[in-house]
């Protein structure tokens, strides 16, 4: 039979769904737009931060992310109000090159914190496409079992264009996450550019992971990365790999006599651990309660908030005022007509930038 045949039925053929109940539905529909339109008060974030709701925390950080210039206002105040409940936690910054298993690493660590009573937050920047400017954020997704785990939270963020990939706002997310009542902070750095940097300035605790065996003993030598760590965990210490670890953890050692002492009175140490069997976790956090017992004795650990405090207030001036020029209707004006000039070679960038910055 053909298709023309008026007697022909395919069967394929669409069948009518159930039509649900319209009083339901539309009871339904305007409820979850109520919940959508309705935005909570400061004083609903705060009370709810505080009480450890992690819907009011998540709530709050997605404010702190926003580039809304109303949501900027509302997330300062939300971190005014929640500076009393911070500074009580541990900071730990946590680096290595892609491949190194960092996720790994924080899943067993933060899961072996939790074992010990411990409420741990990690804050995991995503490296953002400079091309489609869009992320994977998938976090959550490598470290399925500490997701799970009700006295954890982690919270994954676009790095975006901030310096190095590390998101805009780390730093005012840690402020809100110690209110939320975590006590350790982790902050785990995508493992390139300057990235570790920006992260050893608002950290008490720098930890750097390495492989053996794929030429990073080779980089002890050099100044930079390792003179900030201070400690080298050399991760995937199992089986085979074994030897390659522990041949690798001593010319670490050897090299990191060479660097001059830490203002903090602290000797970096370097630890062997195999995340993906759980060997050597205990360890890692034995090293960093001794480097935390130190520093606090010493005063350093106070010192160096206080001095990461004056960073950030003129990191935050410089972003600022950064923001503020290219914003100014005029600036953008009269960028355009600069930037003519300079293609047409009538100007030179360097005289067109002192006249934008004259106005």
């Amino acid at each position: 039979m053909s298709k023309e045949d008026p007697k022909y039925k395919s069967a394929l053929q669409e069948q009518d769904g159930i039509e649900p109940p319209k009083v339901l539905s539309d009871v339904s529909a305007k409820s979850i737009k109520a919940k959508r339109q309705k935005q909570p008060s400061i004083t609903d974030l705060v009370n709810g931060i505080t009480n450890g709701d992690i819907t009011a925390l998540s709530r709050a950080i997605t404010l702190v992310e926003s580039t809304n210039p109303n949501h900027n206002k509302k997330a300062n105040e939300v971190i005014t109000a929640c500076l009393p409940y911070a500074n009580k936690s541990v900071r730990i910054g946590i680096t290595g090159v892609p491949g190194v298993g960092k996720s790994t690493f924080i899943e067993a660590f933060g899961s072996h914190l939790t074992d010990l009573g411990k409420k741990i937050a990690v804050l995991a920047v995503d490296p953002s496409s400079t091309l489609s400017k869009g992320s994977i954020l998938g976090d959550k997704t490598r470290m399925e079992d500490l997701v799970k785990n009700q006295n954890a939270f982690i919270r994954p963020s676009p790095s975006g264009n901030s310096l190095g990939g590390v998101a805009r706002k780390t730093r005012e997310t840690i402020i809100l996450c110690e209110a939320a009542g975590f006590d350790t902070i982790m902050i785990e750095t995508v493992g390139v550019g300057q990235s570790e940097t920006a992260v050893h300035s608002m950290v008490d605790f720098f930890l750097l992971l390495k492989l053996a065996g794929a030429g990073d003993e080779l980089q002890g030598i050099k100044r930079g990365i390792i003179e900030m760590a201070d400690a080298i965990v050399i991760n995937k210490a199992d089986g085979d790999n074994l030897r390659a670890a522990k041949s690798a953890k001593v010319e670490f050692n050897r090299a990191l006599h060479l660097y001059p002492e830490k203002d903090s009175g602290w000797s970096p140490k370097v630890s062997l651990c195999s995340a993906l069997k759980q060997t050597g976790i205990a360890e890692v956090w034995e090293l960093i309660t001794e480097y935390l017992n130190t520093t606090k004795a010493n005063n350093y650990f106070e010192h160096n908030r206080h001095n990461q405090n004056k960073f950030w207030l003129l990191q935050t001036i410089e972003e600022r005022l950064k923001s503020n020029f290219y914003n100014s209707e005029k600036i953008k004006k009269e960028l355009e007509n600069q930037l003519a000039l300079v293609e047409a070679g009538k100007t030179t960038p360097f005289v067109a930038a002192e006249y934008l910055l004259s106005l």
